[in-house]
């Protein structure tokens, strides 16, 4: 992942300390018990000045591909409607009364396709790193403490207790280390992540299994890109 900062832990007894190796093998596998999954469904609560925006959805790991609707939390509502994205284009479908849910099967027409812009759109880097909170082999538990993963905290999300534990320095970025919290379950469940992005000054926030998951289909005539 790019270098993201982050804020605060969780409750209860609070570190950083080091990983055990239980926590390190947890940790390992959350990003592929996602992708195991097939997909989860997420909320994601991207910030903004003048008011910020939810994102809610599905994220297929496998099909690398999300699917959603975007609703404003503040005065701005220009950005309302049904949003599919992959790790290179984002597809809007603009509506003046978005529905709290997306409906199973995108629209097949009035959809607006853009790149997803690396950088200087919050809205997109929150959706680039909820696409890639999967993947289809476990990451190397050893080396995450080597790199400064840690044990933050423990806390709890809907009910289910999960240790608090910031990730390891980027492949690409060292001293990155922390600028990334989980939220894992004991059997290695990712419940939340938290990062910020940009100069936005409060973080972003994906939630999972906030409601049911849905099986993302592609806009149509759209090929997501693998």
């Amino acid at each position: 992942m790019a270098a993201f900062l982050v804020a605060g832990g969780g409750s209860g007894p609070s570190g950083p300390r080091a990983l055990t190796s239980e926590e390190a093998n947890r940790l390992a596998i959350t990003r592929f018990r996602n992708y195991e999954a097939h997909g989860r469904a997420v909320t994601i609560t991207v910030p903004g000045t003048a008011g910020g925006l939810i994102v809610t959805g599905s994220v297929d790991y496998q099909g690398k591909l999300g699917y959603g609707v975007v609703h404003g939390t503040g005065r701005d509502t220009s950005s309302d409607g049904l949003i599919e994205w992959t790790s290179t284009s984002v597809f809007v479908h603009p509506m003046a009364n978005a529905p709290a849910h997306a409906p199973a099967s995108p629209p097949r027409s009035a959809w607006y396709s853009r790149p997803l812009q690396s950088s200087g759109s919050s809205l997109d880097s929150s959706l680039a790193i909820a696409l890639r909170l999967g993947s289809d082999r476990p990451d190397n538990a050893e080396l995450l403490p080597q790199n400064g993963a840690a044990w933050w905290g423990r806390d709890r999300v809907d009910g289910h207790p999960v240790d608090v534990m910031a990730g390891p320095s980027s492949r690409d970025r060292s001293g990155t280390a922390g600028n990334v919290r989980y939220w894992v379950g004991s059997d290695g469940t990712m419940y939340r992540v938290r990062v910020s992005v940009g100069s936005a000054s409060q973080p972003v926030v994906i939630d999972f299994d906030t409601q049911k998951y849905v099986p993302v289909k592609p806009v149509p005539g759209v090929t997501p890109t693998r």
